[in-house]
């Protein structure tokens, strides 16, 4: 459901009563819970008991099962998530009563109000980013309020208020969201086409971004990733309009780089150098990640970046950075058997991991990261991956098969169609029959327990198991660890 953006958002403490149509979302939650920490009276429904509902009720935040219009109850506003469906109750009871309805872009620009905004943008990596520039400046005695669209594993959760200047969170372009907010200081990490559904073309979703950054305060730092293509036009055009722009980069010339990566049993460190010396010039830190893949050197890069703008000690930011142990739904490990037993391969326990992956680029990097674990144990790495939007397997189906090539084993679930409408003719075939394997390494599956069923045929002591997608998939890699336990006899 599409809610239209007031064109004028009061903070959180006008907003009266708030009730949360959605509340049980990644997005929804955690502004509900800044808002329940800032004293506003909040409520909220949803059709599933998501684990964020559980958090919100110890803050004494009654969260409604389904949806009725008798929730709304006495709310004076209504924040809506973007999933709602045009016939939900809840929304057409504010709509009778004529209550303040905002989207979940407003909501959250509401509940930022009185802080300086540091917003993280980008086609990929936004939740990493969003939390390892949380994690840095708590390290360096920032105390930021921040929003993440996953939970940050060093809290718990994915959100909360501090008494810090700054509010950090994940500002996302799908929807047009980043566009709303007052923003301080941003990092644009890359610039990749996707939600064309939305924005139509390339042309037109590279320009929000431009929009974005130009929304920057003019006395905030911008900081862009220039090994993306996209992200160095950014970078040129904007200082083409006279703004100052921070690049970070690894490949290229940047205004800070990392140099002499090194990944070391799952550790991936590298020295952050300024770029316009390259000889001899001492590392600003040294920072080593808890978290394999290249791509997150590039996301803490870019929040290190930022940090060191906004003032903070560059040593302290390295440790809050190298204390980072990832964030739900992105390489996450769910669990390592040993004993699991199975046709030949070699000897070692299986470690199953989940990624929240599901454009190309994504896909391409998380699979770099599962095959250095693979590789340093001389397993193999099989991947289940859910196609996510009808729309967008249409436009980037084949990619996604082809970044897929890059495993072993493949098993390809159908499409999570989300917000959208069913198309017969585009499914998950499309994106297995684009894989570059031999046809026993790739199977199409129509459900989990399919898919389920498949890895256990297929998987062997010392393999790399990773599901990926943005969608349902997710469960499927618990009930793997489980059923691998059980294979192992405890």
């Amino acid at each position: 459901m599409r809610i239209d953006v007031p064109g004028e958002i009061p903070a959180a403490e006008q907003l009266g009563r708030v009730h949360f149509v959605g509340i049980g979302g990644a997005g929804l939650s955690g502004i509900a819970r800044v808002m329940a920490r800032r004293g506003v009276p909040v409520t909220g429904s949803d059709d599933n008991d998501t684990p964020f509902l559980a958090q919100l009720r110890e803050l004494d935040v009654p969260c409604h099962l389904g949806y009725d219009a008798a929730h709304v109850g006495d709310a004076d506003t209504v924040v809506v998530t973007t999933a709602a469906r045009d016939d939900n109750p809840e929304v057409l009871e504010a709509q009778r009563r004529g209550l303040t309805l905002l989207p979940r872009s407003a909501g959250l620009k509401a509940a930022m109000e009185g802080q300086q905004v540091l917003a993280v943008a980008g086609t990929h990596g936004k939740t990493t980013t969003t939390s390892l520039l949380t994690v840095a400046l708590i390290a360096a005695g920032a105390d930021p309020s921040y929003a993440v669209g996953g939970v940050l594993t060093a809290t718990g959760r994915n959100a909360d208020l501090g008494a810090g200047p700054f509010f950090v969170a994940e500002a996302d372009e799908s929807d047009g969201a980043f566009l709303v907010y007052d923003t301080f200081g941003a990092i644009v990490l890359n610039v990749e086409a996707d939600h064309l559904d939305v924005w139509g073309t390339e042309a037109a979703y590279a320009a929000a971004f431009d929009e974005f950054a130009d929304g920057v305060d003019a006395a905030g730092p911008i900081v862009v990733g220039v090994d993306d293509p996209g992200g160095a036009r950014l970078a040129d055009r904007l200082r083409g309009r006279g703004r100052r722009v921070i690049t970070v980069g690894v490949d290229g010339d940047a205004t800070l780089r990392a140099v002499g990566l090194e990944v070391v049993d799952g550790v991936t460190s590298f020295d952050v150098v300024p770029g316009e010396d390259r000889a001899g010039t001492p590392a600003l830190a040294r920072i080593s990640l808890q978290i394999p893949g290249r791509h997150y050197v590039m996301d803490a890069l870019a929040a290190f970046a930022l940090g060191v703008e906004l003032g903070y000690d560059a040593g302290r930011l390295a440790e809050g950075l190298g204390s980072f142990v990832g964030t739900g739904r992105r390489m996450e490990l769910k669990g390592r058997v040993g004993g699991v037993g199975g046709a030949g391969g070699v000897s070692g326990e299986v470690r199953v991991y989940d990624s929240y992956a599901h454009h190309p680029s994504e896909i391409r990097g998380d699979l770099e990261a599962a095959r250095s674990v693979a590789g340093g144990v001389g397993g193999r790495l099989l991947v289940c991956f859910q196609p996510h939007l009808v729309s967008r397997t249409r436009i980037l189906g084949a990619e996604m098969g082809i970044a897929l090539g890059a495993a072993d084993e493949v098993v390809v679930l159908d499409v999570y169609v989300a917000r959208e409408e069913p198309d017969p003719s585009v499914t998950g075939a499309v994106v297995a029959d684009a894989v570059p394997l031999a046809a026993e390494q790739v199977t199409f599956v129509s459900d989990r327990g399919q898919a389920l069923a498949v890895l256990l045929d297929r998987v062997r002591p010392g393999d790399v198991v990773l599901t990926l997608g943005a969608g349902d998939v997710t469960a499927l890699a618990p009930q793997l660890v489980a059923a691998l336990q059980e294979r192992a006899g405890g």
